[in-house]
């Protein structure tokens, strides 16, 4: 009986450190909204204030980042997460 118990606390604490590896595709996916981020910031701050750049673009990089990019990262399942490393 005590065998048994042990084996599924074990199985248990197994599944829990799965879950908390992060995959392939999550790191991917940050890192292409990491990235999109800091291009944003870099458009917004170039020189002609009111030019296209950081008007208009920079903040759709922006918005495409943190509303869709990040999220997407945040929920995705990565089908195996111990293969990612």
């Amino acid at each position: 009986m005590a065998r048994v118990i042990e084996k599924k606390k074990k199985e248990k604490k197994e599944k829990s450190i799965q879950s908390i590896i992060i995959g392939k595709r999550k790191k991917t996916l940050f890192l292409v909204g990491l990235f999109l981020v800091i291009l944003g910031y870099v458009f917004m701050a170039q020189p002609p204030v009111y030019g296209f750049m950081s008007l208009h673009l920079a903040p759709i990089i922006l918005i495409i980042a943190y509303l869709i990019i990040f999220p997407i990262a945040i929920m995705i399942k990565d089908k195996n997460p111990s293969a990612g490393d």
